[in-house]
């Protein structure tokens, strides 16, 4: 690993030492098991396949000043899955199995977690999926639990700076009470069409309008949106957003600056009163928005005038970002140090 170019990396799959396993038979969850092998043999029936049962996680480690690595609110992110099996009918994976499994694939991998002020870290991506032979609609009676990991540097090319992006209206990425609020794989093949044109385009991401009546903002492609007026984080409420990790970290972080944090319906004209906005998640961070067009509207938003990230959004992204490499304390509990 001594020759890795950790700075240019970028955000992608590289192979590394392993992943771990745990299989769901009988109504019970098996012991986890290692394996070099990158991949997976299911029936060619498996409900993951056919009726779209496959719920996945995203989170990261992050190698410190000090040599600790750190994984940020792995907690936080058993508890959603659990919530996305919920959604889609899979059996729990508990926080004890979900923090075994964490600790077990990053100790596995250890030397793949980036350097200190590299700027990049470790993904760790878990992924539930139900492997039963089945042709009738019915939730899975045997699931794999796998979780892997990959080294990625930010995922928009620029990193933290500003981008630009485009307002559709000609698709829907979820519908209000749908699968939107799970972390379920069709949500983001629902989305890919956009994503793709928006990418063709020169925009960085797609911006949804809420699916009922086309007036609010959703969702920035598979992140939140975030907005900044004056000392409030106003950020959507709606029931096809996933509920970002991220998001809820930022949320925290701004009330304790003595911000009023918001969340609510956000019509689409109120981006013109914006200090600042951004996309947040687990895989960009922070993403500052420069300019928002809605082109079948014929109407452009300029939210950075000087093509640069706002004073707010950086504040908020340099201080989760410290608190995730060990740089400042962390009073929340958010990180878990792997020994």
């Amino acid at each position: 690993m001594d020759n890795m170019d950790w700075s240019n990396i970028g955000f992608g799959y590289r192979k590394t030492n392993g992943n771990v396993r745990c299989y769901y038979k009988d109504g019970a969850w098996g012991e986890v098991e290692v394996s070099t092998d990158e991949y997976i043999n299911i029936h060619m029936a498996a409900t993951c396949l056919h009726y779209g049962q496959s719920a996945f996680e995203g989170l990261k480690a992050f190698r410190g000043k000090d040599g600790k690595v750190r994984v940020f609110r792995l907690e936080a992110n058993a508890e959603r899955l659990r919530n996305s099996c919920d959604g889609i009918l899979m059996p729990h994976i508990s926080t004890e199995l979900f923090r075994e499994m964490v600790t077990k694939v990053v100790e596995h991998n250890i030397d793949f977690v980036p350097p200190y002020e590299s700027g990049a870290s470790l993904y760790i991506r878990p992924l539930l999926i139900g492997t039963s032979a089945q042709v009738g609609v019915n939730p899975s009676k045997e699931y794999l639990f796998v979780m892997f990991v990959t080294p990625v540097g930010p995922y928009f090319k620029k990193g933290f700076a500003v981008n630009d992006f485009v307002i559709y209206r000609h698709c829907d990425r979820a519908a209000p009470l749908g699968t939107g609020r799970y972390k379920v794989g069709g949500n983001y093949a629902a989305g890919m069409k956009a994503s793709c044109q928006a990418h063709s385009e020169g925009y960085a991401c797609e911006i949804y309008l809420d699916a009922k009546e086309k007036k609010y903002i959703d969702e920035c492609g598979a992140a939140n949106f975030i907005g900044i007026k004056g000392n409030s984080y106003v950020t959507p409420k709606s029931t096809s957003i996933l509920p970002s990790i991220t998001n809820n970290s930022l949320m925290r972080l701004a009330a304790d600056m003595g911000m009023t944090v918001e969340q609510r319906q956000i019509p689409e004209e109120e981006l013109s009163t914006f200090d600042e906005a951004g996309a947040c998640g687990t895989a960009a961070v922070v993403s500052p928005i420069g300019r928002i067009d809605d082109v079948e509207k014929g109407v452009s938003y300029v939210i950075s005038k000087d093509g640069k990230p706002g004073p707010v959004l950086t504040e908020l992204y340099t201080k989760l970002r410290a608190i995730q490499y060990g740089d400042i304390a962390d009073p929340y509990g958010w990180v878990t140090v792997i020994e």
